[in-house]
């Protein structure tokens, strides 16, 4: 009996076998060609041929269904039981270790708790149906996808086929089930199934429209997506196959010949396009659009179809158009600016061949002071409406830009010779003179000329403009002035000097900066009080230059700082040298320059040289311009009281000159007051009895200060101040500046 059940097994198991063999269980035929290749066609046909029925041809096969069984690649299970139940099935499993690894339990396991515990909830109820089809012979086979649960709790995705087999046991429920893991294959569908939402999503919302369409004149379009109605206007079903209009059409005309030579020009070169222009939408509207695309190539090796994207950069171009505004033109006037100037002189002078041009400058610097006394409001008040003025006089061939805070310019492309400049030069007079006059606004026109036969720098040109209007600005009264060749060395000069300061203030010895020493003396007795220390400036190629030239230069490059400390120890080693001689109540005077004065950590530096030199601090005074005081006088003055407190006296140099007053000096920390040069000539040019200079030294003894005055050459001026009680004289009369050694010899020789 045992034998017999046996080979009634090696029967049922051989017959499954052969099921499988013989029915196209997959939905592709894998089981059949899989098992042929693993265990060869001879060993197939074996299973499946029409073999003798004895009992060493029965073993002999199955001996070779259990190689198959064992060896598959697929999942196997032959199910059978006496009474198939609707949720748990009371079988006998033959289970081989494919199956076992696919799903995670042990054959013994598996006889315990059957398939339908181990399948996924979800995927039993839909089983379910075609089971009971099978059992009932409704149905021959079925195939389906389902999950199993693992042991660990995990989940393998199967794709299983399940058939009925004939073992001969009429009595017994008999099936055999074929699974393959498609746990992969699954998780790539699911991965292409997020992709295909993504990009569906993606396409639906993308402000812009993807597209796929042929390499024709027309561009037909194969597909566009849903962003085509929000770029163009008009929808899907409009576009595709030109139903309504080609895209072709929708491009603005101007740039289609361009587009289409440059989408050529990227197929040619195996490339992708790239490019913006404008369409035309469904309501008339220009649209600025970028599109990116490549070509498409067949099995001909032919671009046939063209695919990519565009997308609306309206929005940009709106940005653009503003930067490009802004970067190009006055925000105040509306006018062109300095930028947009340099890049049309740029392009002028880069043309050949080109006509004569000129730069007709209106210089309005006189408002500075204006906008000090009454604010920025009204300086942009009076240049709109100078700039009103002055647009009135543009022709096909001005240009009118603002390139400075308060100067305009007219590049002029071409004109008849100066006469044409002149013109101008009278119309803007007749413009601005009365309205600027009446503001009290000074103001000048400055003239370059900018021939066609000689090569020009765009800034070197500015920079000689920038000369000739500050010249004709200061002139009043609104004339102008051409630039010449005086100006042109003027400029060169002024490029000398500060190349030669900056080497100075390097330590580069370049030219030669010194001290000369002019004479102080007491009105009352004559007799020499101290020197003033007067800096010159020696250029192998210039000569001696002029402190009136070449101190604004240095203040104007900042470089006064360094330079004025080189002044500043020189002049206390001259004050050494004179005690040292015997002469210990000498008394050095030093200018000191505003730009030195508001440096940071000025007095403690100046107080710390003084200590190190061992010079007498109470020797020491320090001349300032009138004109320092003017800006913040409360600050000038808290930088000069921890000098006062160390002994050191403070001049106001070239008093009635600059913007301050006699009733302004009572708030100022300072002990001496000089009187200008241009009040002691004046004792020469008016009577005695009108000259305000008596009056000067009058008010200044009232609030404390000491006089002094300086370029006195004539006796009858040192007579005047005798007789008007001024304190100390300095001037051609007595000495000119004289170097060291000689001051010291003047020293020695004088006698009041």
């Amino acid at each position: 009996m045992q034998q017999l059940l046996v080979h009634g097994l090696d029967s049922a198991r051989i017959q499954a076998i052969q099921a499988l063999f013989s029915q196209e269980l997959f939905v592709r035929p894998v089981a059949k060609e899989t098992l042929a290749s693993a265990l060869g066609d001879d060993v197939a046909l074996a299973l499946v041929g029409e073999g003798g029925g004895d009992a060493a041809s029965m073993a002999h096969r199955a001996s070779l269904f259990d190689a198959i069984f064992n060896q598959a690649p697929i999942g196997i299970t032959i199910s059978h039981g006496l009474s198939p139940g609707d949720t748990v099935i009371d079988e006998i499993l033959d289970v081989n270790p494919t199956f076992e690894r696919i799903v995670g339990y042990r054959k013994e396991d598996l006889t315990n708790i059957g398939w339908s515990t181990i399948t996924h909830p979800d995927d039993l109820e839909r089983e379910r149906p075609f089971f009971r089809q099978l059992i009932a012979g409704e149905i021959d086979s079925y195939r389906i996808e389902k999950r199993y649960i693992r042991p660990d709790g995990s989940i393998v995705w199967t794709q299983i086929v399940v058939a009925p087999i004939d073992v001969g046991l009429r009595d017994h429920y008999n099936h055999i089930c074929l699974i393959q893991d498609i746990s992969e294959r699954k998780m790539i569908e699911d991965s292409l199934k997020e992709s295909e939402r993504s990009r569906g999503v993606l396409l639906t919302h993308l402000p812009g429209m993807v597209y796929r369409c042929k390499n024709d004149e027309e561009w037909t379009m194969i597909y566009v997506s849903p962003g085509c109605v929000g770029l163009t206007g008009y929808s899907q079903e409009a576009l595709i196959g030109n139903r309504e209009v080609s895209f072709n059409e929708i491009i603005e005309p101007s740039y289609t010949q361009e587009l289409h030579r440059s989408w050529e020009a990227a197929i040619r070169e195996g490339r992708s396009f790239s490019g913006e222009y404008e369409i035309i939408t469904r309501d008339g509207e220009r649209k600025w659009v970028w599109e990116l695309g490549q070509g498409i190539v067949g099995e001909d090796g032919r671009v046939e179809e063209l695919e990519g994207l565009i997308l609306s950069i309206n929005a940009r171009k709106r940005v653009e158009a503003q930067l490009r505004y802004h970067s190009q033109h006055d925000l105040a006037t509306g006018l062109f600016n300095r930028h947009h100037l340099e890049e049309l002189l740029s392009s002028a002078l880069a043309h050949r061949p080109r006509p004569a041009m000129a730069l007709v400058a209106v210089n309005l610097s006189g408002l500075h002071a204006s906008a000090m006394t009454y604010g920025l409001l009204y300086s942009q008040q009076v240049l709109k409406e100078v700039a009103g003025q002055l647009q009135t006089l543009c022709r096909p061939s001005y240009t009118l830009c603002v390139i400075h805070e308060y100067q305009f310019v007219f590049h002029i492309h071409g004109y008849a010779g100066k006469g044409e400049l002149n013109r101008l030069s009278e119309s803007i007079a007749a413009q601005l003179t009365i309205p600027l006059a009446m503001e009290g606004i000074s103001w000048g026109t400055g003239i370059v000329e900018i021939s066609p036969g000689k090569e020009h720098e765009v800034q070197d040109l500015l920079r000689k403009l920038l000369v000739v209007s500050e010249q004709a600005a200061q002139r009043w009264g609104g004339g102008h002035l051409f630039f010449d060749e005086q100006m042109e060395r003027q400029i060169h000069q002024e490029e000398v000097i500060t190349g030669v300061l900056s080497d100075l203030a390097s330590g580069v010895e370049s030219g030669n900066l010194y001290l000369l020493f002019q004479p102080i003396i007491a009105v009352d007795g004559g007799r020499i009080i101290g020197f003033e220390a007067l800096a010159r400036l020696d250029i192998p190629s210039l000569g001696t230059i002029s402190p009136l030239q070449f101190i604004p230069i240095a203040e104007k490059t900042k470089l006064i700082i360094p330079l004025g400390e080189s002044i500043i120890i020189a002049a206390l080693r001259f004050l050494d040298t004179l005690s040292k001689h015997g002469y210990d109540g000498m008394r050095i005077s030093i200018n000191i320059s505003a730009l030195q004065l508001l440096k940071q950590g000025f007095s403690s530096n100046l107080l710390r040289t003084v200590r190190a030199m061992g010079v007498n601090a109470t020797a020491i005074c320090l001349e300032i311009t009138e004109s320092t005081f003017a800006s913040n006088y409360q600050e000038i003055n808290k930088i000069l009281r921890p000098l006062r407190k160390a002994g050191m006296q403070i001049a106001i140099d070239d008093f009635g000159t600059g913007y301050s007053s006699l009733a302004r000096e009572r708030e100022l920390e300072v002990d001496c007051l000089k009187i200008d040069k241009f009040f002691v000539d004046k004792l020469s040019q008016v009577g005695r009895d009108i000259s305000i200079t008596s009056d000067i030294i009058s008010m200044a003894h009232k609030l404390g200060h000491i006089v002094v005055a300086e370029g006195v050459e004539e006796e009858s001026q040192l007579s005047y101040l005798q007789e008007h009680g001024c304190d100390l004289v300095q001037g051609y009369l007595f000495s000119r500046p004289l170097a060291e050694v000689q001051a010291l010899a003047f020293l020695s020789t004088y006698k009041p």
